[in-house]
């Protein structure tokens, strides 16, 4: 069983940019914006979570159902049930490549980005 990574976080309401750092052109106002590329990890995030999670209580119902005395009484039982802790196993390492490359990614990717609109522009 593995744990998920942190998730990306959405922008929250009321979240504000980073303040200016102090530095030479601190006198010159800086627009924020959101980062669509962030905003895009996040729901990329939000949309593949629950496909997931359906897909592993599928297979875990499955996987009960074939585990009971009641479903299987011959040998191919037990070769059903290996084949199904397999998938579910191959799922768990999926999940966790999946949930890891985006958490990787949000991890190395701003949430803030400089926006072009109120930057200073020379002969404007």
């Amino acid at each position: 069983m593995y744990v998920d990574p942190p998730a990306p976080r959405p922008r929250q309401p009321g979240e504000n940019p980073p303040s200016t750092s102090g530095g030479v052109l601190d006198s010159q106002p800086r627009a924020w914006e959101f980062n669509p590329e962030y905003q895009r990890l996040v729901t990329a995030w939000q949309s593949v979570l629950p496909l997931l999670e359906s897909l592993t209580s599928s297979l875990d119902k499955a996987y009960q159902l074939a585990r009971s005395p009641q479903t299987w009484d011959a040998p191919v039982g037990a070769r059903y049930v290996e084949d199904l802790q397999e998938w579910r196993t191959r799922l768990s390492q999926y999940r966790q490549a999946v949930l890891t490359s985006i958490s990787d990614e949000a991890a190395d990717t701003p949430r803030w980005i400089p926006s072009a609109i109120g930057a200073p522009h020379a002969f404007s």
